[in-house]
Order: structure tokens, then sequence, then C-alpha cells
């Protein structure tokens, strides 16, 4: 095993520092007692008691959820369709200026986006609000959706496909049975990356929200312009550990199956063997 030098080790030290230090710092004042986030005075959950009471964060917060999974499934819908018609409909009319407006917002700014999408909005009626926010989002995450498909896609094994259909499934069935779950991995990876860009929105959100519908980001921001308080750091502390947790559980899921998977393998060399 070839063995870190100081540089690299010093590097990765000062980097991980950078990143996660100020997550620690923030995590650890959420328990602090004092109003003054900068003010030790002692350890306390109180802050956590007050954040629950909060209608505005509540209210933000469900909101949030609720945009980030409708978004992300009709974004998953739409994505996983653009990208098989990008990988299997082959060449045809208007195919590259199709293309260039799936793989658009990519590399659209987002105050672009944000304003031209208000400008719609405006110029049909639409009033701001939740319907205006998942329209929003699921036109700028459709596309985030469409790569992480059409790349799953291109390395497919089309022979298993074709084998469906002499078998006598309809292309509707063979799709089904045999495109959808082999490439169900990326629509999932799809619809998990829309739900957190969804999460994450500052900017089109506060172009495309109105009154009724504030998310939480917009929520966090309007709130951190007057200083921040120990309610946000608690309401940080409570979003790190559900990422986390996520995060792990996501990791022995996947090692749990990639343990299975070889063991299956073993026992099926053993059996041939």
């Amino acid at each position: 095993m070839k063995r870190l030098s100081w540089f690299n080790v010093t590097s990765l030290t000062l980097g991980f520092a950078f990143l996660y230090l100020p997550m620690l710092v923030l995590v650890i004042y959420s328990f602090n007692a004092s109003k003054l986030v900068t003010v030790w005075a002692g350890f306390s959950t109180k802050w956590y008691g007050t954040l629950f009471q909060n209608e505005a964060f509540l209210d933000a917060a469900w909101v949030t959820l609720k945009v980030a999974v409708v978004s992300s499934t009709f974004a998953t819908i739409l994505g996983t369709m653009a990208a098989y018609v990008l990988v299997r409909g082959g060449r045809f009319m208007g195919r590259t200026l199709f293309s260039g407006m799936i793989y658009a917002p990519l590399v659209m700014p987002e105050v672009i986006t944000g304003l031209s999408l208000l400008l719609l909005f405006i110029g049909i009626g639409l009033d701001r609000g939740v319907l205006t926010i998942v329209l929003a989002h699921t036109t700028f995450s459709m596309c985030y959706v469409s790569v992480v498909v059409s790349s799953r896609l291109v390395t497919f094994d089309r022979s298993l496909e074709e084998a469906a259909l002499d078998l006598g499934s309809t292309p509707w069935e063979a799709f089904r049975l045999v495109t959808l779950p082999i490439i169900a991995p990326a629509v999932i990876s799809g619809w998990l990356l829309a739900f957190t860009l969804s999460l994450d929105d500052l900017v089109i959100a506060s172009f495309t929200s109105g009154p009724s519908a504030t998310t939480l980001p917009i929520k966090i921001f309007s709130a951190v312009r007057l200083g921040v308080s120990p309610e946000i750091n608690a309401l940080s502390t409570i979003m790190i550990l559900i990422v986390t947790v996520g995060v792990v559980t996501a990791s022995l899921v996947t090692k749990r199956n990639a343990i299975r998977a070889q063991n299956d393998a073993q026992a099926a060399e053993r059996a041939t063997g």
C-alpha cells in the first residue's frame, strides 16, 4: 500500500476542516443557552423547542417538502422520457434543437431561468404560489435526470430487450419488465438529485414564489439578513442530521447489496462447479 505524503495529509486535513469545521461549530452553538450565537452561556435544548413552535418555519418546511416531492417526481418522469428519446430515437428532425433545450438549464444562470419563468407566469396570468414553484423546479431539474438516465441507457445491452420481444413481449412489456428494472438505479438517482436540487434552491424559488408559498431556503435567507438566531442553528443541525442518516443508510444498503451479490455469485459458481 502506498503511503500518503505529508503534503497530501496536510491538504486533506485543511480541506476537510474548511468544509466540516463550520458545521461542527454550528451544531455546537445550536445547544447554546444564550440568544447570542457568538457567546457560549451553557448547554441547553430550548431552541429546538422554540423552533418546533415557530409556525413560519414549519409552514416553510412543509411547502418545501411538498414542492420537492412533486417536482422531483415530474422531473424524473419527463427526464427519463427525454433520455429515452435521445438515446433510442436515432436521428430525427429537430434532434439538435430538442437536445439543446433539454440540456440548456445545465449551463443557464439561475437568475436568467428564474426571471424568464417569472415573466412567463406573469404573461399567462398565473398567480405565483406552490404551483409555479413546482413548475419551475421541474423545468430546471429535469435536465439533470435526463443526463443521469441517458448515461445508463447508453451502456444498456439492447439484446435483452430483443430477447424479450422474440419471446412474445410487446414493446411496452419489454420496457416495463426488462429495461425499467435495469435502469431503475439511475432513475432513482435522478429522482434523489432532483429532490436535493429542489430542497436547496433559493434563486429560482425567489422569483417564482408568492406570498402564499415560501420555501425554507427563502425563509432562512430572510431571517439571516436580520442576524443569525439560535433557531436557525437548531434547524440547520436537524437538516445535517437528516442528511447524515440518509448517507449512512444508503452506504449500508449499498454495501449489503454488494455482499449479497458477491455471495450469490460464489454460490452460483460452486453450483456449476
